[in-house]
């Protein structure tokens, strides 16, 4: 689409009930990202109250019509996604706006490939529009969903704002509490003070609430209140503005002291696991966990759920069902159906679990029942992670055929990562649907359940490894596209872990060019592997300064894990390294440090254990040499096998991060905000 077209959704796709719009852009230095937000608007342009406006701090809406999916990863870059349900959309909303801010200062401008996607129900893609001349907004207008009559349709709107989510909220009529700067300031007085040894940033130190037995969580916006009438905005009070500072999330308290006589009493559990003895008993007890969690939560089913284009509505689930197939009857592991206003959304569910592969000829059996009875998806779960241009298994789609059905993919750790984001991060609705969650997330994480992600480099590991270690591998070997297939599986999962552990966006960096084909990039990454024996990636983990980067040397056996840190813009050198070696305090004493430099040739570098009695030895003697910034680097023995035992790459990969992001990463100073830029803009686009 071009800038200003509009297109009625029916003439794209019978199927748009529900859409599914993706925000997406490209950083080059991995670092850029942005926030999605979503105005609903009446007939006069504006919000009917503070609730029509989603954000990060209010991502669902109670009747579904609305909910922010948040990010995946593309072969471009990362998608921000939001699933709209149209049918659930209030009569008195006219448009749906749909927007991006940047946070900090930052501008779109440092931005590339920023666009927008509409997909139907199915996930087929419907639209795409391309916006040029971002420069120096910090927040856009994407585009605008619209009643015309009885249809919707999509306008490209491409809006610049340079007065970032505050100043776009406020234009549509949102009493917002722009106090983003502000608790950015006192964060940043906060660390000033404990450093100057004074923890609560004056003279008088605060009381601390003590910790309680069963902390509370905070709730996701509730359902609809039965005396709210159907249509009406839910009123809020005036302590509920919205604030532009995002949500601080921590880590669960201390849980309560256990009465057990001694460490063999073993708590009693909803979901035993111990009985497990087959992978066909693993099968049928994971899907039947899962699917029940699902019906009995609806803020987890839902998440799962909208993701596959279902609509809002009652959720009902089952387990082996007998549907006709020719001779023979198929019993899919699961089904699960969603019902609103008398129409039905079916998905039928194959598991997998212990690392079983899926099998192409059960999914595509699967996905010609669908076809034939009106069902609108296939959803297969396994351990194994889907990636763009790489399918876990191959169906044929006949095109013949009206009524479509589309094929997705959950893996194990994608399920425990929206577990643990609600009920250790976000919060859920009551106390006994976290117990529920709670419950579900022990079971997948058990060594019994084969819940446990993806867990296997694949039968090309050792050939490898083993060829890159006599030199024999040679460019264009297939066995090294499958490594790195593998290896970007890996950092998938090890995102998703980050993630639900912290409740902050943790997503890989590609920096491939754009328009680059997910197949090309991985074909250029084998070949290097083939080169240089090494598998190399890199994680944006939200609210860090700079960007984690994960190296396995194949040669020599070694994990490397780095993070480079830009130079401060003001001060003296001298401060600068005594500031970072304190701020090293807790660091391990083996970390290496390398002082950044403007020059090609590599500047001051040493373990912390020598650094810490002598901060002056990261400076270069010659003080005319700019200091750009600083690597910081731990080195690990790489796991041999390719499994998840003690001994296997992928734990060591695991082991590797979660370290140097504890010990290391969170020593470190929050990036600091932007200046921003002093060209003016109003409204530019």
């Amino acid at each position: 689409m071009i800038k200003g077209s509009n297109v009625a959704l029916t003439a794209l796709s019978e199927d748009v009930g529900t859409v599914i719009v993706s925000l997406g852009w490209v950083s080059p230095t991995g670092e850029g990202d942005a926030d999605v937000s979503v105005l609903l608007l009446d007939a006069g342009g504006k919000v009917r109250s503070d609730g029509d406006f989603y954000f990060y701090n209010n991502p669902v809406a109670p009747d579904g019509s609305v909910q922010l999916l948040g990010k995946t990863p593309t072969e471009d870059g990362n998608e921000d996604r939001i699933c709209f349900d149209l049918t659930a959309v209030p009569p008195q909303v006219e448009r749906i706006v749909v927007a991006a801010s940047r946070y900090g200062g930052a501008r779109f401008g440092e931005l590339e490939n920023v666009r927008v996607r509409l997909a139907d129900a199915a996930g087929e893609s419907l639209l795409r529009f391309a916006i040029a001349d971002v420069d120096a907004v910090s927040a856009i207008i994407f585009g605008e969903l619209y009643r015309r009559g009885e249809e919707w349709k999509f306008r490209a709107v491409g809006q610049g704002y340079d007065s970032g989510l505050a100043g776009l909220a406020t234009d549509f009529g949102v009493d917002i509490e722009d106090d983003a700067a502000e608790v950015e300031a006192e964060a940043a007085s906060a660390v000033e003070a404990v450093e100057a040894g004074d923890p609560a940033g004056g003279g008088q130190p605060e009381s601390v609430a003590p910790a309680t037995t069963a902390p509370t969580l905070e709730a996701v916006p509730a359902p609809r209140r039965p005396d709210v009438a159907e249509g009406e905005p839910a009123k809020r009070t005036a302590a509920a503005r919205p604030r532009t500072a995002k949500k601080k999330v921590t880590l669960p308290k201390v849980t309560r002291k256990s009465l057990a006589e001694n460490e063999s009493w073993r708590e009693a559990r909803l979901f035993p696991v111990s009985v497990l003895k087959s992978d066909r008993d693993r099968e049928m007890r994971a899907t039947s966990v899962l699917l029940s969690v699902m019906a009995q939560v609806p803020e987890f089913g839902r998440r799962l759920t909208a993701a596959f284009g279902a609509p809002s509505g009652r959720t009902e689930t089952f387990t082996e069902v007998s549907l006709p197939h020719g001779d023979t009857p198929r019993r899919p592991d699961g089904v699960i159906r969603v019902e609103r206003a008398g129409k039905l959304w079916t998905a039928l569910v194959e598991t997998k679990t212990n690392g079983n592969s899926l099998k192409a000829d059960q999914v595509q059996a699967y996905m010609d029942i669908a076809a034939r009875r009106g069902y609108e998806a296939v959803i297969t779960l396994s351990n194994d992670v889907a990636l763009e241009g790489s399918p876990l298994v191959d169906v044929k789609i006949d095109g013949r055929r009206k009524h479509k059905v589309a094929l997705w993919h959950l893996s194990w750790a994608e399920v425990a990562h929206q577990a643990q984001m609600l009920i250790r991060h976000e919060g859920v609705g009551n106390a006994a649907h976290a117990w529920l969650l709670q419950e579900l997330l022990h079971y997948l994480q058990h060594e019994n359940s084969g819940c446990h992600g993806f867990q296997n480099m694949g039968a090309a590991w050792v050939p490898v490894r083993n060829g890159i270690d006599d030199e024999t591998l040679c460019q264009g070997d297939p066995r090294a596209l499958e490594v790195v297939e593998s290896w970007e599986r890996l950092i998938r999962q090890v995102c998703l872990r980050m993630g639900g552990e912290l409740g902050q966006k943790v997503l890989p960096v590609q920096r491939a060019r754009r328009g680059t084909d997910p197949g090309t990039r991985r074909a250029l990454l084998a070949d290097q592997l083939c080169l240089d024996g090494r598998l190399q990636a890199e994680l944006r983990i939200e609210g860090t300064p700079g960007v984690l980067a994960v190296s396995a040397d194949l040669r020599t056996g070694k994990l490397r894990t780095s993070v480079e840190i830009p130079a401060p813009d003001q001060g003296y050198p001298l401060t600068w390294v005594k500031r970072l070696v304190r701020r090293l305090a807790e660091a391990p004493a083996d970390l290496h440090v390398e002082t950044l430099v403007e020059s090609e040739t590599g500047g001051p570098r040493g373990t912390l254990e020598r650094l810490r009695p002598e901060p002056a030895d990261l400076l270069p003697r010659n003080t005319a040499i700019g200091i750009t910034g600083f690597r910081l680097s731990l080195f690990k023995g790489m796991g041999s096998t390719r499994g998840n035992a003690e001994s296997g790459f992928i734990r060591s990969v695991d082991d590797a991060v979660h370290r140097f992001y504890t010990s290391v990463v969170v020593h470190l100073d929050r990036p600091a905000p932007r200046r921003a830029a002093a060209k003016e803009t109003v409204g530019a686009g």
